[in-house]
């Protein structure tokens, strides 16, 4: 929770706050994200205007995960930029000129101040969840893992399988058994036949 009572409510009041918070829980997606506990670094710069107090920070704090091609542990350092218009609840009443539907569905994403304070987790949850990347990998040209076996081929850079198309298996099978058929039937040469004595 973020104070605003030092800011007032007089529109053009700035105040820059610097602080070093603990990350909230599930602060990532899947394969990376901000581990719980970790020390976020927000610089924040707040504005105070006619309808409220108006955020823009910057979030720094660093990743854990797994790089999708091979599955290695990962660290990065992630900054996210965001801003937010935070309401005071009676500045959006008199700013209001009637009730419709629209303004029942803005109220939703509307985010308030209570008693000089707004909670700044919901936009940093969301900064730092859209700034990850989708797909992480611990390098650019990462090879990944072997689809047949699960060797991590950058380990071992000439890992192959012979390649048997299944549908060619059964006369692979065929074409090895006629081979050894003709290696048995091959005529003699003269010198491979038994002399009679």
């Amino acid at each position: 929770m973020f104070d605003t009572h030092e800011l007032g409510r007089r529109p053009g009041a700035l105040k820059r706050v610097s602080r070093t918070i603990a990350a909230p829980d599930d602060l990532g997606i899947e394969v990376i994200g901000v581990a719980k506990g970790a020390t976020v670094e927000l610089d924040l710069r707040l504005e105070s205007v006619m309808e409220g107090v108006l955020v823009t920070g910057t979030a720094r704090a660093p990743l854990t995960g797994e790089c999708v091609r091979c599955l290695e542990p990962l660290e990065r350092e992630l900054e996210a930029d965001f801003q937010e218009m935070f309401s005071y609840p009676d500045a959006d009443a008199r700013s209001r000129t009637a009730d419709t539907g629209d303004d029942a569905e803005e109220d939703e994403d509307t985010l308030f101040i209570e008693d000089d304070m707004f909670d700044l987790e919901p936009v940093l949850r969301d900064a730092v969840v859209l700034a990850l990347p989708l797909q992480p990998v611990c390098r650019e040209d990462c090879p990944g893992l072997c689809s047949e076996c699960g060797a991590r081929l950058a380990d071992d850079p000439d890992h192959h399988h012979e390649a048997v198309d299944i549908r060619w298996a059964a006369l692979q099978g065929l074409a090895g058994t006629i081979q050894d058929g003709e290696k048995d039937n091959a005529p003699r040469a003269s010198g491979d036949e038994p002399q009679e004595k």
